[in-house]
């Protein structure tokens, strides 16, 4: 049985066929160019689909399901109610693309993009089926996707699952959102940037310096690679971010006990350097000190392809 997932992000539109086995046979993809008009971007959908499943050798009548990962939040009737970035305000996704791909509506399956890549993660990736499972990415924000008994959590207004706005910081850092002290204000990629450069202003001195010039600008590598040099401020910052990613995966571990955890996003490429202080801090600070089951805290193993191979499972799940 082969589905279709089609990751539909700020930035590029990418469309794979997959196996009964979560497996990508075939994908294409093309520029998003948003904002645009909706109708623009799903005809740029519907081409992507069908190329894709010309190149896997297929029909579309060989294809059970489509299923599309998202900005934003998409109700249950497969509105697209809000996608900032996008520009998309109640988009009817899943009618529009049943009718430019010619399947059945009730084949055509829509799901927020971090929800989709936590239900890639547990279904085909470091989950290994687990049913229940946390994915967290830290990126521009801290994006996260929460399954339980193998569903994914969606909420009364399907906008659950938003572990990156809860506060770890009583009117703290602002956030993108409106609110002050939120766990994405500290633990994503550019608050890791933003510390970077605070840390710079303090220590004049520093290799951090050095390091930008170097690069070209301040990156989420510039403290890591600092601290891998001995630098006292680069050791300062990334022991403090680590300690902030802590916070919010403790968190999640008291008020979830799940299964596994797995963080992905382009700061887990610093490997065992995050993820062994971050499993020092959770083993220390857990609630669920005497369990013998404990939470899994791993780095994702599926990539940019978590989304698009969740985007497909959709299918099987709903």
């Amino acid at each position: 049985m082969f589905t279709i997932g089609i990751d539909l992000g700020g930035t590029n539109i990418v469309a794979s066929v997959v196996n009964e086995k979560y497996e990508i046979i075939s994908t294409d993809k093309t520029p998003t160019n948003s904002p645009r008009p909706a109708d623009e971007v799903f005809d740029d959908i519907a081409r992507v689909c069908f190329s894709a499943v010309e190149k896997a050798g297929l029909k579309m009548d060989d294809i059970a399901s489509v299923g599309m990962g998202t900005p934003g939040t998409v109700n249950g009737d497969g509105v697209i109610e809000f996608a900032n970035n996008l520009a998309f305000n109640n988009v009817p996704a899943r009618l529009m693309l049943s009718q430019r791909l010619g399947v059945a509506a009730d084949k055509v399956f829509l799901e927020n993009d971090a929800n989709c890549a936590a239900l890639g993660e547990a279904y085909a990736g470091v989950g290994n089926g687990a049913k229940n499972f946390v994915a967290v990415t830290l990126g521009t924000g801290v994006g996260s996707g929460i399954i339980v008994d193998g569903k994914i959590v969606n909420g009364i207004n399907f906008a659950g699952g938003e572990c990156g706005h809860m506060v770890i910081v009583v009117d703290g850092e602002q956030c993108s959102c409106g609110r002050n002290g939120c766990w994405e204000a500290y633990a994503s990629a550019t608050a890791l940037i933003r510390q970077t450069k605070k840390a710079m202003e303090e220590y004049p001195d520093s290799l951090l310096h050095q390091l930008a010039e170097k690069e070209g600008k301040v990156s989420g590598r510039t403290a890591f690679d600092a601290m891998r040099l001995g630098d006292i401020a680069g050791i300062k910052v990334v022991n403090k971010y680590i300690k902030y990613v802590a916070c919010g995966i403790i968190n999640i571990v008291n008020a979830l006990q799940p299964e596994i955890i797995c963080v992905g996003g382009g700061i887990c490429n610093e490997g065992d350097t995050l993820m062994d202080p971050l499993r020092r801090f959770v083993q220390a600070e857990r609630y669920s000190i005497h369990s013998k089951i404990q939470t899994e805290i791993v780095k994702a193993q599926l990539g940019n392809d978590a989304g698009v191979i969740g985007a497909a499972i959709l299918g099987y799940v709903k």
